[in-house]
């Protein structure tokens, strides 16, 4: 390899390629090379379609030293900077002199503020009317403009096809409304790439559809989202779980707290518990740790 070769490296950061490069050239410090950023990292969406950073470097070529002879006959060169020197100390003189000029007319310049044109460029006061409204929204009592669910809706698929082409996934968006609850079915044999392990992504998928809307319609919405059926798989082993524990707290007695869970699976586990006799169902604690509890009717909760 020769001195003026290009070495191309890649790396989670470029900090991290360029830190590579050099240690493959045998150079101590980016100052001893020429780099070049050919693309910078890219984190992806939910783990995918992420790329590293790649550079370009290569040794920076040494300079030569020149050496300045004085021409003879001339006398002693003049000192460096010497005019450059002169020129500053005239700058400041300068300088001075219209801090004089400027301390003179300082009082005229006090005085202007008192003016009416000097008021001119101050902001007028709230009123007491707009005072209050501005206090009344900063405290949530102002409610935003009411958003129709259709167009929550339309916001939720559309963002929901994007991602599917984004990742060049095939599959089709379904979009149902019940009341104010809007439902968002994805399906197709590839979507599974956007469930992950105990739906993971899918949780995820839902939150940025959630942040999509409040912040196009500065509204929340009612959301359910399900892909590739793994929701609805999800909520028939639940029920079947259910239906188990719910079992064995009437034979055995006692109680039993679930693994904690969100509204909506903590809803299809008091679904099957209230169609079961002698035994009953409570949620307790705090999401995102809120767990269910399976008891025995004649038990109180503790």
């Amino acid at each position: 390899m020769t001195a003026m070769e290009w070495v191309e490296v890649r790396g989670r950061t470029v900090d991290e390629a360029v830190s590579l490069g050099l240690q493959e050239l045998g150079l101590d410090s980016p100052e001893s090379a020429e780099i070049e950023v050919l693309q910078q990292p890219q984190r992806g969406f939910l783990g995918f379609g992420g790329q590293d950073a790649l550079v370009r470097i290569k040794p920076r070529p040494k300079r030569r030293r020149r050496h300045h002879r004085s021409r003879g006959g001339e006398g002693p060169a003049a000192p460096a900077g010497g005019r450059s020197q002169e020129r500053q100390a005239g700058t400041r003189r300068g300088g001075q002199e219209r801090e004089r000029r400027g301390a003179k007319e300082g009082g005229g310049g006090r005085q202007a503020r008192g003016r009416p044109e000097a008021r001119e460029g101050r902001q007028r006061p709230p009123s007491r009317e707009e005072g209050s409204v501005a206090a009344m929204a900063k405290a949530g009592e102002v409610e935003p403009p009411a958003v129709a669910v259709d167009d929550q809706a339309e916001i939720v698929r559309g963002f929901l096809v994007g991602l599917l082409e984004a990742f060049g996934l095939e599959g089709e968006v379904t979009i149902r409304i019940d009341g104010d609850i809007i439902y968002a079915d994805v399906t197709g044999d590839q979507t599974e790439a956007l469930v992950g392990a105990k739906g993971a992504i899918l949780d995820a998928v839902l939150e940025l559809c959630r942040t999509m809307v409040h912040r196009q319609s500065q509204a929340g919405a009612r959301l359910r989202l399900d892909i590739a059926g793994y929701g609805e798989r999800r909520r028939e082993a639940l029920r079947i779980y259910a239906g188990r524990l719910a079992a064995k707290v009437l034979e055995e007695g006692g109680e039993v707290m679930l693994e904690p869970m969100n509204a909506a699976d903590r809803k299809v586990v008091h679904d099957v518990v209230a169609e079961i006799d002698g035994v009953r169902s409570y949620s307790e604690g705090e999401d995102p740790g809120r767990s269910v509890v399976i008891a025995r009717e004649e038990e109180e909760a503790g």
